[in-house]
């Protein structure tokens, strides 16, 4: 018996996602545990395994490369060897045409004579708009990014269904017509996701916020000296350096990389400190992770970062790729930003801003005034299982840390 394929769930709220392509084709023997096809969910692309053996068989009207597929929808069949799939197992099940109604006509209305035509005004072919109506899937995405309700148009499709061609027609005419609308801008899936991110992590954390500044120069000289020993494209970032100075604190302060699991904190080991970094994106906010920050160079550090960055930013982040995270940097000091308050990504317990690093007059411990960098950091703890004075301790460790950055970047297990 053919074993159906269909979209699965790649996290807990994920109720739809993208096909992206089918990584075998119609008639190749797939054997358990071969990439059959891609799929985007969870703010992720994911290479989708079979769990099954068998011969594949893609119906032709299976979603095409980009259509929206809700969590469940068949996408194909995998047969044994000498099996036939009938013809009507290879088709989805027929959705409702289009149907043809005339609009309501009032007493003054004068009806058509007998064998007159019945002009485009009297009457007219429309969608009735119901959630039967029907649309292929990269019709319905094509609608929803320009914020189109497609119900209302007149498919041109063999069954009724509205086509991509019948949703760009229909954009091109409003688009001659004058529009003095407010423009509104439709969450794309990955939106939906960090938004509800957002929204559970302050729904169920406490966050607190401590602000600080440090002294950076030394950091500031360090990454000069590295500039002319090192090759250009491999200098690592003030948040490379960061990045290490903060592993190095966890490894002492295990309870900044707690997390909260029912009636336990569960820590890491000091070995296993895995910091994401938070990366801006043209779909959103993404959060690869770097692993075993302690156990790595700062070379190291630096180019996991960058690899990071370069796959997030072309969408090639695989889900595992953004999990496992202990702790969480958020750097917007590129933005000119000094202080902010950033939010806990769960189900971690803190999560670091970096502000930007500014040329400042400072006093001395001597009372004399002189410029010096420095740069605000900004430490949000979940304080249902930290509390302020854990806290500060750590945010003191990561200033000191920073004032003498050499020790701890040369530290390494």
């Amino acid at each position: 018996m053919a074993h159906e394929i269909s979209v699965p769930r790649l996290g807990w709220s994920m109720e739809e996602g993208i096909f992206i392509r089918w990584l075998k084709r119609d008639g190749d023997f797939v054997r358990r545990g071969e990439a059959l096809f891609e799929l985007e969910g969870e703010k992720a692309l994911q290479e989708i395994e079979s769990l099954d053996d068998g011969i594949l068989r893609i119906p032709p009207d299976a979603p095409k490369e980009g259509s929206v597929v809700p969590v469940g929808q068949l996408l194909g069949y995998l047969a044994a060897e000498g099996e036939s799939i009938s013809d009507s197992a290879l088709t989805t099940t027929p959705l409702p045409q289009a149907t043809t109604v005339a609009p309501e006509i009032s007493a003054n209305d004068q009806k058509p004579a007998s064998g007159e035509q019945v002009t485009d005004e009297a009457a007219r072919t429309v969608v009735q708009p119901r959630p039967s109506t029907v649309a292929s899937p990269r019709a319905k995405r094509v609608a929803r990014d320009h914020n189109l309700d497609w119900t209302q148009l007149a498919g041109s499709g063999s069954k009724g269904q509205v086509r991509q061609r019948d949703v760009q027609a229909a954009l091109a005419q409003h688009s001659s017509e004058p529009n003095f609308q407010a423009e509104r801008m439709i969450l794309s899936n990955r939106r939906r996701v960090i938004a509800q991110r957002m929204v559970a992590s302050r729904q169920n954390m406490i966050p607190v916020t401590l602000f600080s500044k440090a002294n950076a120069d030394n950091l500031v000289n360090l990454r000069e000296q590295f500039k002319s020993v090192s090759d250009a494209a491999l200098v690592p970032s003030y948040q490379d350096f960061i990045t290490k100075l903060v592993g190095n604190a966890l490894a002492k302060h295990r309870l900044l990389a707690g997390r909260l699991e029912e009636d336990a904190i569960v820590l890491p080991p000091d070995h296993e400190i895995h910091i994401g970094m938070a990366v801006d994106t043209s779909d959103g906010l993404l959060v690869p992770v770097l692993r075993n920050i302690v156990g790595h160079t700062i070379m190291e550090i630096a180019r996991q970062s960058r690899d990071a960055v370069e796959r997030a930013r072309q969408g090639k982040l695989t889900r595992d790729e953004m999990r496992g995270g202990v702790f969480t940097i958020t750097n917007l000091g590129a933005f000119g930003v000094d202080g902010f308050t950033p939010i806990i990504n769960a189900p971690e317990a803190s999560i670091l801003g970096l502000g930007a690093i500014r040329r400042e007059p400072t006093v001395l411990d001597d009372g004399q005034i002189c410029p010096t960098h420095q740069i605000t950091l900004s430490l949000t703890f979940d304080h249902r299982m930290i509390d302020g004075a854990p806290a500060a301790r750590f945010l003191q460790d990561i200033v000191r840390a920073i004032n003498n950055p050499s020790p701890s970047i040369m530290d390494v297990a």
